[in-house]
């Protein structure tokens, strides 16, 4: 079937309206990213120091040393009495007096480890605030496998816009004697860019 001019333009308009959202936020954090160093950071750290029950002891006793996953009771009792949220599937590691699990996110670090000999636990969790939550989401840092899906699904459609626009250009380029000379510096300037000043 004939790629029709037509057809680009559908191509074109269908895959700008599934990307919008996605490059708006790309392009945006891109810029944040650019510039880490300059914008002010806003990072909170909670730590909570305390004892857990002795009858703890032995479920955390007989964990595997890997793939550990704390047991409901604990978890339970961890967050109805500090607010200490832990996820089901995530699994920590046991040296046979220590068991130390971490569960960050985008934008936040937390880890807890607690001590089976003193029946004692230390939480820290580093909040990075709302520029380094996005930072990660264009990342992908410690976001899932749906975001990572998402990503994907928003690459391919910055790809099928692109080069369908490209498309529309070389059809349209004989009514604009600028869209070449246009075109050319767009792809120079970047290469430009590395070859001379970055090394």
């Amino acid at each position: 079937m004939r790629f029709s001019l037509g057809t680009a333009r559908q191509w074109h308009w269908i895959s700008a309206a599934v990307s919008m959202a996605g490059m708006l936020l790309f392009a945006v954090t891109g810029i944040t990213l650019n510039h880490a160093s300059q914008i002010p950071g806003n990072t909170h750290v909670h730590t909570i120091e305390s004892e857990f029950p002795q009858h703890f002891v032995t479920p955390i006793q007989t964990l595997p040393a890997e793939q550990a996953i704390l047991p409901d009771t604990v978890r339970h009792w961890l967050m109805e009495t500090h607010f200490i949220e832990i996820p089901g599937n995530v699994s920590g590691n046991f040296d046979g007096s220590e068991y130390y699990i971490a569960w960050p996110g985008p934008g936040i670090d937390r880890w807890l480890a607690m001590d089976i000999e003193m029946a004692e636990f230390v939480y820290e969790s580093t909040d990075r605030g709302w520029v380094a939550y996005f930072n990660d989401l264009h990342k992908g840092r410690h976001t899932g496998t749906v975001w990572a899906g998402f990503i994907d699904v928003i690459a391919v459609a910055i790809v099928v816009f692109t080069l369908t626009g490209l498309w529309l250009l070389i059809k349209q380029a004989s009514y604009k004697p600028s869209t070449w000379p246009v075109t050319a510096l767009g792809f120079l300037v970047p290469v430009v860019i590395v070859l001379i000043f970055i090394h």
